[in-house]
């Protein structure tokens, strides 16, 4: 697996633990609608279905990384969101949250959870 890969898989299991610590039920990872993914389903103790799009970066040298889900992603994530929610027959509510992760693997990360990201 290549490096960028691994830190990328690395993010979204830290990401899974701090929602699960968080009280978060984990529903889904990495579900795929054609070319389009989401990272991390999961409820929230509201009963709220929350859609987690992860971002990971070694470093904040290129800006934070939530900054690199551009228009283009953003309305990639919203059909695959469209998608599911159709797919599964969901009638809770629903919102998109981004978690971005600064860190290497082995050390210490920083998470910054930001909830109800509004879509395009």
């Amino acid at each position: 697996m290549a490096a960028h890969n691994e830190l990328g898989k690395w993010g979204e299991d830290l990401a899974v633990a701090y929602l699960q610590e968080k009280g978060y039920q984990l529903i889904e990872r990495d579900w795929k609608s054609g070319r389009r993914d989401i990272d991390i389903i999961a409820k929230d103790e509201t009963g709220t279905i929350v859609f987690v799009e992860v971002k990971t970066r070694r470093s904040r040298v290129f800006g934070e990384p939530e900054e690199a889900i551009d228009y283009r992603k953003m309305q990639s994530l919203q059909q695959a969101i469209n998608h599911y929610i159709k797919f599964r027959h969901i009638n809770n509510d629903v919102r998109f949250d981004i978690i971005s992760i600064v860190g290497t693997i082995g050390s210490e990360a920083e998470i910054n959870h930001i909830k109800d990201v509004a879509l395009i």
